[in-house]
């Protein structure tokens, strides 16, 4: 998930955030995004309709997927605008209730060579957990560089690596698994799930494909979700965990969407707990992670997320899981 651009406050920057978006987001991922976020950038019309909406509303992403939702053309600009103006105001009002929640399954092949180093058996709490599809890295498998298949499941979540990733012989046993999320997204509602679904961005089909079969995995034993801040409900939902099990807090692409004063209070929680903490969150997100980053990093790590274990960096990977690449 990669961090959110200012709200816009003027049209000014509303052309510069969907210009930002089609071009370094969409560009090389939805030719479709890409297409329709430029279009955007370009249309001082739909500009004035979006304008109208409250500021966090207006982002691209929500924009487009909730369109998407409620059956706009998936193709040319042209006729997505044309759709649009048509049906704005259901727009509008759909975007009210809606968040951008995506949920990568792909980044439990990051979270599973972390997990390796912790003793079990283990209770998985996940902050910002959406569906909580990143709670069940027992439950996928998954294949290091083509090489063989750890698990038994028909999700096999591939990642390619370099350096010495601590690949465990055996998943995690893991006793009890909980969320906490602003607003939780229920394995077992229609709704919520066609909604994550339209997240997906047009051309990811893999996605989407890796997606569904995370979702059937979770809908045979759904998650316990709370709805909450990351701030304020971490510590009464670690309070549930057993105590004969290590307590390990993840957070995945979340920390970016917390000011710099949420960030320090959250990290300041979880240090109080008697928990270990892992983090794969974007550069900058946590101070004491980036401070202790080798100083050179590799080529090509840019948009990269930093896997920490309790705010040691062990590894770039790709923001799904698609890469690893240790230290």
């Amino acid at each position: 998930m990669s961090k959110p651009a200012p709200a816009p406050q003027n049209g000014r920057d509303l052309t510069e955030w969907y210009t930002s978006f089609g071009e370094g987001e969409a560009r090389g991922q939805s030719a479709v995004y890409e297409e329709w976020a430029l279009g955007v950038a370009g249309d001082p019309g739909i500009q004035a309709l979006l304008m109208t909406m409250p500021l966090q509303k207006r982002q691209p992403n929500l924009i487009f997927a909730t369109s998407r939702l409620l059956g706009a053309p998936v193709g040319a600009y042209g006729p997505f605008r044309d759709w649009l103006v048509e049906n704005f105001a259901a727009v509008a009002a759909e975007a009210e209730h809606r968040m951008t929640q995506t949920n990568e399954a792909r980044r439990c092949a990051s979270l599973l060579p972390a997990l390796a180093l912790i003793d079990g058996p283990i209770a998985l709490l996940e902050v910002g957990a959406s569906a909580g599809l990143c709670l069940y890295p027992d439950r996928y498998a998954y294949s290091y560089d083509d090489g063989p298949v750890l698990g038994d499941s028909r999700l096999v979540l591939e990642s390619s690596t370099t350096g010495a990733v601590p690949i465990p012989e055996a998943l995690p046993e893991i006793v009890w698994r909980a969320g906490v999320d602003l607003h939780p997204l229920d394995v077992l509602d229609p709704d919520d799930m066609r909604w994550l679904e339209t997240l997906v961005w047009p051309e990811q089909h893999d996605r989407r494909e890796r997606l569904l079969a995370a979702i059937e995995i979770a809908q045979t034993d759904p998650p316990h979700l709370v709805a909450g801040d990351a701030v304020t409900a971490v510590a009464a939902l670690a309070a549930e965990a057993p105590d004969d099990a290590t307590l390990v807090i993840i957070t995945s692409g979340v920390l970016v969407y917390l000011t710099a004063a949420e960030r320090t209070r959250f990290a300041e929680q979880v240090r109080a707990l008697d928990a270990r903490w892992i983090s794969l969150e974007g550069r900058g997100a946590l101070p004491d992670v980036e401070s202790r980053l080798p100083e050179v990093a590799p080529a090509g790590m840019a948009g990269r997320f930093v896997l920490a274990l309790d705010e040691h960096p062990l590894a770039f990977t790709g923001p799904h899981g698609q890469t690893l690449d240790w230290f």
